[in-house]
């Protein structure tokens, strides 16, 4: 299983997709919604989880696309 990939926003402005512990983004969106695509895209390929942060970067939402050994009961998607 790979590394946790973020979507976080920035104070300038754009939203960041960021693999854990990286020191650069690997991609800016203008929206979130196409920042969560990309980041997905990301996660999927790398067989790990994909961290959603709101405005104030606090953790919204996770998606984990790896083997889970505890997967949730309750389905969202």
């Amino acid at each position: 299983m790979g590394k946790n990939i973020h979507v976080t926003h920035r104070k300038d402005g754009p939203w960041a997709v960021i693999g854990e512990g990286d020191d650069r983004a690997s991609s800016l969106h203008e929206t979130q919604r196409e920042a969560i695509e990309a980041g997905r895209s990301i996660a999927e390929n790398n067989r790990s989880e994909l961290v959603i942060h709101d405005r104030d970067n606090r953790i919204r939402d996770k998606d984990s696309f790896g083997n889970d050994p505890c997967p949730p009961k309750d389905k969202k998607h």
